[in-house]
């Protein structure tokens, strides 16, 4: 990111979750996060709320909620490093 840009990650939240309706050992559900972006001079603050995924078969629920909020985390990784990315810019 340039210096001044930034993206962070201020809350998370997992805020429901429940077994699939047809897969057989996988778990659905929606994690809520609150994002602080800073660009350019602005400030903003939202909320994404992610359909996250798990294959855990018959855990017990704190496995499950990591594994929930895993996903989650594997999610705004790649959404961050799109942030990331460098622009080219014009030669001088």
């Amino acid at each position: 990111m340039t210096a001044g840009s930034s993206f962070t990650v201020t809350a998370c939240e997992l805020r429901y979750f429940g077994p699939h309706a047809t897969i057989k050992g996988r778990v659905t559900g929606v994690v809520r996060v609150q994002i602080e972006e800073r660009f350019m001079g602005n400030t903003v603050v939202y909320s994404l709320d992610l359909k996250v995924k798990a294959d855990t078969g018959n855990v017990p629920s704190d496995q499950v909620r990591t594994a929930l909020l895993a996903h989650a985390a594997h999610q705004l990784n790649r959404l961050k490093a799109r942030h990331s990315d460098k622009l080219p810019t014009a030669a001088e």
